[in-house]
């Protein structure tokens, strides 16, 4: 690592941690059903919150013109939708504190020439990230104000994802200059890794899915969905099509969720047996290890987050756990990667 990076290391870092704090908050927003609070987007004012009883009020009249409080909460006062706003307001607040500890730091290494072109491109590419996962909460947010109290489940996955993927892509970049040299490896054994990130991805975006459809809810027994069956009758009743129980359907959607952490965990047993057969870096070795380490402890916390119904705090402790995971998975990928 070169001396002359530091400072921009330590830039990429912070901003990696900060969208971890941001994905944690959001779990806690989505779990204890705090997302919709805040009925309008105002993105500078709406940085201050309700300061006097006054603002309070009018804040809560207007989310009592919205679903959610219509068809859920009309039993709500004003202290019990505060308790819901602080969440979301939190959330949207350290949004907007992401966007300017990166834009503010990045437009100073431009002017002090401490970014390559090559880091100028791939920031470029971060600040497009971090905008659009802004749009992503929004629009999402937008879904569950018109008729059903409840954002969609295809936006709420596509805003998730998009918050692992801009880590996941912050902590490359950061990568690059913290291992500017690379120890050429098989090719084949780099594209199996790439594989098994991608299925990781696609178990995120299904456990997205379980959370927007609240399917955590239902099933909660484990190895098996029901009544001694693998697969409940649900999972190809709910909806027609048939394909869209796997989709829209909440039976579905959980057996896929539950189903696909076994492919997850024998993609990285994989990883973890091809690569002892191989002459590793140091670092080549950590990655794998905690790589394996960390399916297994993410595995078992997604059985007890179900057996257990989904407390918020193991729901938000399974969603850690997720994002511990794709951080070894990307670590142990750009170790691989010539």
């Amino acid at each position: 690592m070169k001396k002359d990076n530091k400072a921009v290391i330590y830039w990429l870092l912070t901003g990696c941690i900060l969208i971890f704090i941001m994905v944690v908050v959001g779990g806690i927003t989505r779990l204890t059903h705090s997302g919709l609070s805040i009925s309008n987007y105002k993105l500078i004012s709406g940085t201050i919150p309700p300061m006097n009883e006054v603002e309070w009020n009018e804040a809560f009249e207007l989310y009592k013109q919205y679903p959610e409080y219509q068809k859920l909460h009309n039993h709500f006062g004003l202290e019990e939708f505060k308790d819901i706003y602080f969440w979301e307001w939190i959330h949207r607040v350290i949004g907007r504190f992401i966007g300017l500890v990166f834009v503010i730091p990045f437009i100073y290494f431009l002017i002090k020439k401490r970014l390559s072109k090559s880091t100028i491109k791939k920031s470029v590419i971060l600040l497009l990230l971090g905008g659009f996962q802004g749009f992503l909460g929004w629009y999402m947010v937008k879904s569950g104000l018109v008729d059903e109290p409840n954002v969609s489940h295809y936006r709420l996955a596509a805003h998730l994802t998009t918050a692992f993927l801009t880590f996941a892509y912050t902590f490359w970049v950061a990568l690059d200059l913290m291992f500017p040299n690379k120890k050429a490896v098989e090719k084949k054994f780099r594209n199996f890794i790439r594989i098994g990130l991608v299925v990781l991805i696609i178990q995120i975006i299904y456990g997205a899915f379980v959370a927007g459809l609240d399917a955590g809810w239902i099933h909660n027994h484990w190895p098996l969905m029901n009544e001694g069956k693998w697969i409940h009758e649900t999972v190809f009743i709910e909806q027609k099509p048939t394909y869209l129980n796997f989709l829209e359907g909440k039976s579905g959607v959980q057996f896929v969720h539950r189903t696909f952490a076994y492919v997850v965990v024998i993609f990285i047993l994989a990883i973890w047996y091809k690569a002892n057969r191989m002459t590793l870096t140091v670092y080549q070795t950590k990655g794998i290890n905690i790589l394996l380490a960390m399916v297994g402890v993410q595995f078992l916390l997604g059985v007890l987050t179900l057996i257990l119904a989904v407390p918020v705090w193991l729901g938000v402790l399974h969603q850690v756990g997720a994002f511990i995971l794709l951080s070894a998975m990307t670590f142990t990928l750009h170790r691989f990667t010539k």
